[in-house]
């Protein structure tokens, strides 16, 4: 197998890692595609594999015992799944899926296991990583409960927009509709705002950012602490 460059990996959290650590983490990755709809884990299964997207956004959902739906959040690039492997949980907690297709690295449960018991750098990076998701799932708690649903979805279409590369977002309004736990005339009366503010452009199934400085403004503080935190997380680890 050919060994994979740290120069062009784009997980940053194995990006970041020392060279030495990579190197030993890099031997157990394998590389899959992930086309929209994957499922990268359902809820009360066994985990079989952790995943380190390179590209593309997956989505945590949280399901009722009745069957509804709610979006616990997103990652993408910045991140791993499932993070209760990371707490020794080997059983899924959410369901997880791909929102927007990309790529990953993955390796078995017994793998990442090993490494995290072997490779301190590696234990240290991981338990940062699932702190700053905690945040992320605590301050989509918050935002939830203060802020309107128009300033909900400028949030999430700034969290998608960090996570991809250029300013088209494939989003269906199913799934807006489960990211803000509103019922779908609601996302449809969201965008149109967002659109007639000129932040975004919304198509059939595509977001397109105009402006984000300005939508940025618009979400005020709906958007920013998780991200921070994240940053000074992962800021003079190594």
């Amino acid at each position: 197998m050919t060994a994979i460059s740290q120069l062009s990996m784009r997980n940053r959290l194995l990006a970041s890692l020392p060279s030495a650590d990579f190197e030993q983490v890099e031997r157990h990755l394998e590389h899959i595609d992930l086309p929209r709809r994957t499922p990268l884990g359902m809820r009360h299964e066994q985990i079989e594999h952790v995943y380190f997207p390179t590209d593309g956004i997956a989505s945590m959902v949280a399901v009722s015992p009745e069957g509804q739906r709610a979006e616990a959040g997103i990652f993408g690039n910045e991140g791993f799944f499932p993070t209760s492997a990371a707490m020794g949980s080997s059983v899924n907690l959410f369901d997880c899926n791909m929102q927007v297709a990309g790529e990953a690295y993955r390796m078995t449960l017994p793998q990442f296991v090993s490494l995290q018991q072997e490779n301190r750098n590696f234990a240290k990076l991981l338990l940062r990583a699932v702190e700053a998701f905690t945040a992320q799932v605590a301050y989509t708690a918050l935002s939830n409960a203060v802020h309107g649903v128009d300033e909900r979805l400028a949030r999430w279409l700034l969290m998608c927009h960090d996570r991809l590369m250029g300013n088209e977002i494939p989003l269906t309004h199913d799934f807006i509709s489960v990211m803000l736990a509103v019922r779908r005339p609601s996302v449809t009366s969201s965008l149109h705002i967002l659109e007639g503010n000129l932040f975004i452009r919304s198509q059939r199934g595509m977001i397109t950012i105009r402006d984000r400085p300005a939508m940025e403004e618009f979400a005020h503080d709906a958007y920013g602490p998780p991200e921070e935190d994240y940053r000074r997380l992962m800021s003079g680890l190594f």
